[in-house]
């Protein structure tokens, strides 16, 4: 799917997407990302929802987003609490979602102006 270019002056913005990938700013990445308004785009080392462990959410802690938005995949999985529980100790907010609602949460998220992040998995 693509949508159309946002005019909030963030620097990243989910401008498509579809099951295999994710565009910001035009730029299109084939593998895990997380993405933050104002920071570069950064791989996320998780090829895969069942290699998921506390040490991949743990670090988001440094960016110090007030919300993490968890796209686990093609389909809806919540983590277990233990693998979020870094987060949660500092107040940071985890919303999980599948892939695809994770890309439209975060653009509506950062366009309000909110410290959001997106850990987007894709998995190969």
């Amino acid at each position: 799917m693509k949508l159309h270019q946002d005019s909030s002056g963030a620097l990243n913005t989910v401008t498509g997407y579809g099951a295999d990938y994710v565009e910001v700013n035009l730029v299109r990445h084939e593998s895990s990302i997380v993405l933050l308004p104002d920071v570069p785009v950064s791989d996320w080392p998780v090829s895969s929802f069942d290699v998921l462990g506390p040490e991949h959410f743990e670090l988001l802690l440094s960016q110090a987003p007030e919300l993490v938005v968890f796209g686990s995949g093609a389909r809806l999985r919540f983590p277990h609490p233990r693998l979020t529980a870094a987060l949660s100790a500092r107040r940071i907010g985890v919303e999980t979602m599948d892939f695809m609602a994770a890309c439209r949460t975060y653009n509506i998220l950062m366009a309000e102006g909110r410290r959001v992040a997106a850990a987007l998995l894709i998995e190969r």
